[in-house]
């Protein structure tokens, strides 16, 4: 009965992290098969190409919305309940094409651009633009300018240069 007299003096003081490394090894192993997966959930999409540098045609319909929310129909200011009509009036029926191109400010809500697609679309055109340059400041001055001279000419109000 030596054996149990021996061990009872000793202290045991040593931690055994065989079974931590063997813990951390499993957990390691699950990762790097679990990782690859979790990012390849990703659906292919294939992106249309864009063309750079296209120039739009002057003779195209444009609708152009401002920061402030005015819309223009190839210049001339309309009322968004009115865009259809406008839309209408100036549609060229021996265009084939019979396309529309929208120039919106940055700042204009995209529901105003999906207004004017729903207003294209009630005019029967085939093909909306939405132009890759936005309407900058200068355009929308000169868009309101046109406006307030259009406005003054038809109320035959003398302006500055007269």
């Amino acid at each position: 009965m030596a054996f149990g007299s021996e061990r009872q003096g000793k202290i045991f003081s040593e931690i055994n992290i065989t079974p931590l490394t063997d813990i951390f090894l499993v957990l390691l192993i699950i990762m790097m098969v679990v990782a690859p997966v979790l990012q390849s959930n990703d659906t292919p999409v294939d992106v249309p190409e864009i063309n750079n540098g296209v120039n739009i045609e002057e003779s195209k319909v444009s609708v152009s919305v401002t920061a402030d929310g005015l819309i223009y129909v190839n210049g001339a200011p309309t009322e968004a309940s009115k865009l259809t009509d406008a839309l209408l009036a100036v549609k060229n029926s021996d265009d084939e094409k019979q396309e529309v191109v929208v120039k919106a400010d940055k700042n204009v809500a995209s529901s105003k651009v999906l207004d004017i697609m729903d207003a294209a679309q009630n005019a029967e055109y085939k093909k909306l633009i939405v132009a890759g340059e936005p309407l900058n400041k200068k355009e929308q001055k000169i868009l309101k300018d046109n406006a307030q001279q259009q406005v003054n000419n038809s109320v035959n109000i003398p302006t500055e240069e007269e």
